[in-house]
């Protein structure tokens, strides 16, 4: 790390430049030093050891769901919180390196989600062209800048820019509601606003009826919203899962914290994400 650049201005994110989560990063602090990370491990690594102050990571698409990779490493790193979550449009988009006619173009890069996400896009205008996966799509316009005319790669308008490439058309993808949340991961979460969200995570030590509908009656006898809710494998037997779920409110809030004290004893394992700013999601 630069010795002039201090732990409370360095803001990781999952790499490389020119990504979505480099946007939501800008989106999120125009001050911050921002360094990127080869994978959302290295970020979680470098925040849980007190070289950065924040991290960004994605931990939800809106076509796709959730990260997995994200949820498991909250579950398993308790010295991290979520402070802050961005949510940003993914308007995927053709580049190619220079002008050109598009019937020239005979390979496509990107990251395969956006290849999926785009699928409409290349098979009404490129069914013939070879589809070439990439660790990312700001990789694969990079790919393209060393490559004859006849590439194109799909990936942010800000990987072209960065890369000096050419933008043929912008909102590629298939569908116009495609969103990512990122989240800001920290040592600690975010002091109420009056407009929050609490993610936590549970755990039961048997598996017998009734358990998950205890949780859910004591969050809906106290009038919170339960905004999400899903499961991921503990990884210790079959059929034994963790529940991850978020709330509408801050954890100091009354009724919030009312419902983790009444469900905590029906678990075996209970962490509190954190408490955050809720974003608005437009409808």
């Amino acid at each position: 790390m630069d010795q002039n650049i201090t732990m409370n201005e360095l803001l990781a994110y999952l790499g490389p430049r020119g990504t979505y989560t480099e946007q939501a990063a800008l989106n999120y602090s125009s001050s911050a030093t921002l360094k990127p990370f080869p994978s959302i491990s290295e970020v979680v690594r470098t925040v849980a050891s007190h070289e950065a102050a924040e991290g960004i990571i994605p931990i939800e698409n809106s076509l796709f769901g959730s990260v997995t990779e994200t949820l498991d490493l909250l579950i398993r790193e308790p010295k991290l919180a979520i402070r802050n979550e961005i949510v940003i449009a993914i308007q995927h988009c053709l580049i190619v390196s220079s002008s050109h006619k598009e019937q020239e173009i005979h390979r496509i890069y990107s990251h395969p989600q956006a290849l999926g996400q785009c699928s409409d896009f290349l098979k009404n205008n490129f069914p013939e062209a070879q589809l070439i996966a990439t660790l990312s799509t700001s990789a694969a316009v990079e790919q393209v800048m060393t490559q004859d005319g006849d590439s194109a790669a799909i990936g942010p308008e800000r990987a072209a820019l960065i890369n000096g490439a050419t933008v043929v058309k912008k909102g590629i993808q298939n569908n116009p509601y495609n969103v990512t949340r990122f989240i800001v991961i920290a040592d600690s979460d975010h002091p109420p606003t009056g407009n929050d969200k609490t993610s936590i995570c549970f755990s039961f030590a048997e598996d017998k009826p009734g358990l998950l509908n205890t949780v859910l009656l004591a969050i809906a006898a106290k009038g919170v919203n339960l905004s999400k809710i899903e499961s991921r494998p503990t990884g210790k037997i079959l059929g034994e899962y963790y529940f991850l779920i978020d709330l509408n409110g801050h954890r100091q809030e009354a009724n919030v914290a009312k419902i983790i004290a009444e469900i905590t004893p029906a678990t075996s394992l209970l962490r509190i994400f954190g408490s955050y700013p809720a974003t608005e999601i437009k409808r």
